[in-house]
């Protein structure tokens, strides 16, 4: 089976490694011998690691996917141009697709080349788009296929796990752990797509596919990043018997619509989530019948996420040689829960002037707009106060509402943390 490779960054170089070093074994797998027919690239003169074959590079994409003999591409490439128009050149030449492309397959483009699959009865697999080696889309697309699934909750974005978890564990700022990560190779020079949420909302948007049938683009996704998370927000949640992660969540809310959102969350520290530290990746999913599970691994780097794509290169190359193709059922619009109309708990931070009367006038408006106090925590100093509520189940709506207002008070001088709460500590 020769294999046309897209990209030789740091998962497709990996790819190369495991493909030579293991090629004996997942001949037994798949069936079939697996040959690198060639790896595109966009720049021959890069160094790259000593494994990958000098000969085997090429910069013309186009030309290795129409190869006759190539019959099956892994795309490795990212993005949505040029691969979109690469991956749509293989299936309709029936060639099957393995790719990790989140931002592609979270995409208008990326639901119209899943159709394109359907149509021309071949395999675009996408296991390592998700969560890395966590065989995540393998178990909800067969082994839970047979259940309803309620909600799929997890963290899975590496890098604002790493963050929050040093700002927890060291009472560090945002800004110092983000230094940190950036130096450890951990989060990119520009990391805008990590920590402001669009890595984890196409990620949600794939998940609202596999897990509920319903196409939903990452554009379409509720997202907040944790840029604002602060160390007094993250202490306060400790203190409260929570922790603070950054979730991509995707529900059932009744009559079939589903909300889709990522955003900081207070994770009770009795919840599995709340234990999954530094890089790691993990999903708690809860269904009708299976109850609750989760998943739990390293969601990126070259080797792990490399695992994922092999998995996928032998279920499309068996499925090649039987004739058939992966399960891929049909999917409809999504109707999505319209933002204001979320119910959860929240914290939220004000800093006040100190003074009488103040707290008195804050609470008013919390009671205006019917959101009810479950806690509160006041802190003075030096003639400014800080203070900390938590709330019971409210809407979204009447949330906003409420921080509009405390806005104008001539007494709040600066709305701080506010972030959702998942379930309750207890």
């Amino acid at each position: 089976m020769r294999v046309a490779v897209l990209g030789c960054g740091t998962v497709g170089s990996a790819l190369v490694g495991i493909l030579q070093d293991r090629a004996d074994a997942l001949a037994v797998q798949s069936g079939a011998r697996f040959e690198i027919a060639g790896i595109a690239v966009n720049d021959l003169s890069v160094d790259r690691p000593s494994h990958v074959p000098v000969g085997l590079l090429t910069t013309d994409a186009e030309g290795l996917v129409a190869d006759p003999s190539v019959g099956v591409v892994v795309e490795l490439i990212g993005g949505v141009v040029p691969t979109e128009q690469l991956i749509r050149m293989a299936l309709e030449a029936g060639k099957p697709v393995v790719t990790a492309n989140k931002a592609l397959l979270a995409s208008p483009e990326g639901v119209r080349l899943r159709s394109l699959a359907n149509e021309r009865g071949v395999d675009l697999l996408y296991e390592a788009a998700v969560a890395g080696a966590i065989p995540l889309v393998r178990a909800l697309r067969e082994s839970l296929t047979g259940d309803r699934i309620h909600r799929v909750m997890g963290i899975v974005n590496g890098t604002t796990n790493f963050i929050l978890t040093k700002m927890s564990e060291q009472g560090a700022d945002y800004a110092d752990v983000l230094a940190e990560a950036q130096a450890l190779g951990l989060a990119e020079r520009d990391p805008t797509a990590d920590v402001e949420g669009f890595d984890a909302a196409a990620k949600a948007a794939i998940l609202a596919g596999v897990a509920f049938g319903y196409d939903v683009a990452g554009a379409e996704v509720m997202r907040e990043g944790i840029t604002a998370v602060r160390a007094v927000d993250i202490d306060f949640a400790d203190r409260f018997g929570y922790v603070v992660k950054l979730l991509a969540i995707v529900e059932r809310t009744g009559d079939d619509a589903l909300s889709v959102r990522v955003h900081p969350a207070m994770v009770p520290k009795s919840h599995p989530l709340a234990g999954v530290r530094d890089a790691f990746n993990a999903v708690f999913i809860e269904g009708e019948a299976a109850g609750e599970l989760m998943l739990y691994g390293q969601g990126a780097g070259g080797l792990p996420t490399a695992s994922a794509v092999v998995g996928d290169l032998i279920d499309a190359t068996r499925n090649l040689l039987a004739g058939t193709t992966a399960p891929s059922p049909g999917r409809l619009p999504a109707r999505l829960l319209p933002e204001f109309e979320l119910q959860t708990q929240y914290y939220i931070g004000l800093e006040v002037t100190d003074r009488p009367g103040v707290l008195a006038a804050v609470t008013k408006v919390f009671g205006d707009n019917d959101v009810s106090i479950r806690s509160m925590e006041q802190e003075g100093y030096a003639g400014e106060a800080r203070l900390l509520f938590l709330t019971h189940t409210a809407r979204e709506g009447d949330v906003r509402a409420t921080l509009r207002t405390l806005a104008t008070l001539d007494t709040v001088e600066r709305i701080g943390g506010v972030m959702r709460v998942v379930g309750d500590s207890g």
